[in-house]
């Protein structure tokens, strides 16, 4: 595979990953994209702005061209989480409409720059690393947020899938659902 092809299925994969997340907000309320369902806080609209923020940096500031919005800072201990989640005053739209003007500075990056075009981490110990390595980290890291987001999303009304049209079209109840669950239940106090 030629680098040209290699990262094409790498950005589709990226950009697949991207609407998996942002379709999980589909069809909840204000309250349940934003609340904490894990101990730490973790929430659906807050993996949205995290993904903002860091997509931004990694392919806009590391290859020197900054995304032209503040972006809240890593390297301030004060600021360092205030991208996991959303203040009253920002609105899902504004969160969601963000990350997309990210992915088009970000899409813009990717068009530019060869997989060979080297840009300097700052938070990885100031490391000169490849768009190909920063690509890959930055799949890994979407994806491993869209997982987040799954279980997320199922955590608050039961929605499965990769996309909207998927969790409406599950085919399954309730019902199947809760006997499902027992019939694990009963496996792991077997095995317990």
């Amino acid at each position: 595979m030629d680098a040209d092809a290699a990262k094409a299925n790498l950005h589709n994969y990226l950009k697949h990953e991207r609407e998996a997340v942002v379709a999980k907000l589909d069809g909840l309320s204000e309250y349940d994209v934003r609340r904490p369902l894990t101990v730490t806080g973790t929430n659906l609209l807050g993996l949205v702005k995290h993904l903002a923020t860091w997509e931004a940096r990694y392919l806009g500031e590391v290859f020197g061209r900054p995304f032209p919005e503040p972006l809240p800072r890593w390297d301030i201990e004060a600021d360092r989480l205030a991208d996991m989640w959303v203040a009253e005053d920002e609105s899902r739209a504004d969160v969601v409409d963000r990350y997309r003007r990210v992915w088009a500075h970000g899409d813009a990056t990717l068009q530019a720059l060869d997989l060979d075009a080297t840009g300097r981490v700052e938070w990885w110990g100031d490391a000169e690393v490849p768009l190909f390595n920063v690509l890959v980290h930055l799949l890994a890291e979407t994806s491993r947020h869209a997982g987040h987001a799954d279980i997320l999303r199922e955590e608050v009304d039961g929605a499965v899938g990769t996309d909207a049209e998927a969790m409406a079209a599950d085919g399954h109840d309730a019902a199947f659902w809760a006997d499902r669950r027992e019939q694990i239940e009963a496996a792991a106090r077997a095995a317990g």
